[in-house]
């Protein structure tokens, strides 16, 4: 499998950006910041047979990729700290989270640029 075109790229490129500019951004986007330790430990309770051989290099390049991305992100942002909110397992934590929800879209004193569970 060879590498995608440049020519390609930029029409896929072109075309995502159109799509964004038609659908806008959500009402809320939910970012949840996760150690590499943490996405590990995550990776390893699903099991999932793919997903043993992901390395650890790509997975910090991706939470690079994506700590770049969100620190610029426009829209109503929420970010949580997965690596202390266990709210999958755990129901206290996830009443926080969907208090923190509830705080975001309803106005109740909630700054945009907080991080929950540091």
């Amino acid at each position: 499998m060879g590498l995608m075109s440049t020519r390609d790229f930029e029409n896929y490129s072109d075309l995502f950006d159109l799509m964004m500019s038609l659908v806008g951004n959500p009402d809320l986007l939910i970012y949840l910041r996760s150690s590499i330790p943490n996405l590990i430990s995550q990776i390893q309770k699903r099991g999932r047979e793919y997903e043993k051989s992901i390395r650890i290099d790509y997975l910090t390049g991706l939470n690079e990729k994506y700590e770049n991305w969100i620190k610029d992100y426009p829209g109503n942002l929420l970010i949580i700290d997965a690596d202390h909110i266990k709210f999958g397992n755990n129901p206290e934590d996830f009443a926080k989270v969907t208090d923190m929800i509830d705080a975001q879209l309803y106005g109740l004193f909630t700054p945009k640029d907080k991080v929950y569970g540091e």
